[in-house]
């Protein structure tokens, strides 16, 4: 479906590796607990420059040492405070998935 080392959508989940600090372990995230998905696009003011956490206690972000050189982050509404943010390496792609799996995204 999507795997791009660092995300990955099977069948019935979202996985984001490498993120939990400090041992960087996995967050797998079921569909049916996904309210919504949106597109950002990716600067310094958004988070392009951190590689791993939160600066805000609000948006979490697994560890991507890519990401300076990305230009999409998808935040990933669960119903709770905090939001998984994450940068696939083809947010197109990605986004496809979770469109199949009825998940909404919007654009920013």
């Amino acid at each position: 479906m999507y795997d791009d080392g660092l995300l990955a959508c099977t069948d019935s989940e979202l996985i984001i590796r490498r993120y939990y600090f400090p041992w960087g372990s996995a967050k797998r995230i079921p569909y049916s607990q996904i309210r919504g998905v949106q597109w950002i696009p990716l600067d310094l003011r958004t988070g392009s420059w951190r590689l791993w956490g939160s600066g805000d206690f609000v948006h979490y972000f697994n560890l991507d040492t890519s990401r300076p050189r990305k230009r999409v982050a998808l935040i990933v509404d669960l119903g709770r405070r905090v939001k998984p943010v994450i940068t696939p390496d083809e947010p197109e792609r990605l986004v496809e998935v979770l469109n199949a799996h009825e998940i909404t995204v919007t654009r920013s």
